[in-house]
């Protein structure tokens, strides 16, 4: 039996909210009935063309997130019926994405939606479109799509379930003030993502200044060497990583796969494995133990053309999808090589088989220009001092998005409740 809610809350089909909030289907609160988008073919983008908004161009954060950005051609009488509008939402129906949401903002332009996405327009004077885009958001929301998307073949959610979809409903100034929170954390998450966008391209155009030479550093001169990658050191590839060895939390020598590239803190630094391994096992599987300072890449598959490079912050183990570059060349920086080898481009020297591989051979003839040792490591301060800036910004990105998650829980389900501002004399139709 479950426990009594608290005083003043109740028990509901959408969980313990309070007592003076209502529950309503979805469509009970909408202007108009749910609609479908038009079925068109996207074409490349014309700005004189309406936008096309399908399921793949909304983000997993529900914003337009278009790549690329498509237009679709269609006459204007039949377009007005299928262009977005302030407050309209759209939900995917069908597929993995079923469930991805989108609040219209008039900042992404003329927007025609497509066929597998679902038209709602809440009726602003008994749902916000604000309250219920935050409200899709939610985990109790995504339980729900889980639940009534589940059937043979393809999931999906059609316009009639969406409509059925149970909704706690505060009066409509709690919904605003609500909303109006959750958006001021959205702006700030915004801003921090401009931030670091921008914090990246000032990155990107140092390291085109100073890893070419076009710009010195202060207090430098002379020239720069043109080297081959196989001059500064050996590629060499990972090993087997046999099933029965894996999963072990502590041990000598972590094994690193692919995935762990993904790792929180493995950024530039390859610190945690989600495998580790005695000095035992790697001998008996006769794994390289690469040391620390290696640079190390994906060398097989799809992997390969994400580009990324990592440094081994010590003795490690790489399984055969991974390779590593080791230097033995004495007068070289490792952070500036790391660098170095982030601007070039693996995915274009990778074989054209049916699975994408690099060899070392390959990678050995890569030019690379190289300054003095003493300029290697000033070139490489600059750079690093700038990826710990980036990094500091994400950590604060990622627990900013945590807040806001921690903000909706307690604010949709009217576990925190907010002062309620005046009531405007009517409600308007604008989200």
């Amino acid at each position: 039996m479950a426990p009594k809610a608290a005083t003043g809350y109740r028990r509901t089909d959408v969980g313990v909210i309070p007592e003076d909030w209502d529950v309503q289907s979805l469509t009970s609160t909408l202007a108009e009935p749910p609609g479908y988008g038009i079925n068109a073919p996207a074409v490349p983008f014309d700005a004189s063309l309406p936008t096309y908004i399908r399921i793949t161009d909304i983000g997993k954060d529900g914003r337009f997130r278009p790549a690329p950005q498509v237009s679709v051609k269609v006459n204007g009488a039949h377009a007005a019926r299928f262009l977005l509008r302030p407050g309209d939402l759209v939900f995917a129906r069908t597929g993995a994405s079923v469930g991805k949401s989108y609040l219209y903002d008039r900042r992404d332009g003329t927007l025609v939606f497509a066929g597998f996405l679902i038209r709602i327009a809440p009726d602003p004077s008994r749902l916000r479109p604000e309250f219920i885009s935050y409200y899709a958001q939610t985990q109790r929301y995504w339980d729900w799509v889980a639940d009534n998307s589940a059937r043979s073949g393809q999931p999906g959610v059609n316009a009639k379930e969406y409509g059925a979809l149970p909704v706690p409903v505060p009066s409509v100034p709690e919904q605003r003030a609500i909303a109006t929170v959750l958006s001021d954390a959205d702006e700030l998450i915004e801003s921090l993502e401009a931030l670091i966008a921008k914090k990246r391209d000032i990155k990107q155009a140092a390291m085109q200044e100073l890893l070419t030479g076009r710009t010195r550093l202060p207090g430098f001169g002379g020239e720069w060497q043109a080297v081959h990658a196989g001059d500064l050191g050996r590629f060499g590839s990972g090993s087997g990583f046999p099933i029965r060895y894996q999963g072990q939390a502590q041990g000598d020598f972590p094994f690193f796969k692919v995935s762990d590239m993904n790792r929180d803190g493995n950024d530039v630094l390859l610190k945690k494995s989600a495998n580790y391994i005695t000095d035992h096992t790697r001998q008996l599987l006769g794994a390289v133990a690469f040391p620390p300072e290696s640079i190390v890449f994906a060398k097989v598959g799809a992997a390969v053309f994400l580009e990324r490079k990592r440094i081994l912050a010590q003795p490690s183990c790489l399984d055969n999808n991974m390779a590593a570059f080791v230097l033995t060349h004495r007068r070289t920086d490792s952070s500036f090589v790391y660098h170095l080898l982030s601007t070039v481009r693996f995915s274009a020297l990778a074989s054209t088989t049916a699975l994408p591989s690099l060899n070392g051979v390959a990678l050995s003839s890569i030019r690379l220009p190289l300054p003095p040792l003493p300029e290697q490591r000033a070139i490489a301060a600059v750079l690093s001092d700038m990826d710990a800036e980036i990094a500091a910004l994400e950590r604060r990105l990622d627990k900013t998005r945590a807040i806001k998650q921690g903000m909706m829980q307690q604010l949709l389900t009217g576990a925190i409740r907010l002062p309620i501002p005046d009531t405007p004399p009517h409600e308007s139709a604008e989200p």
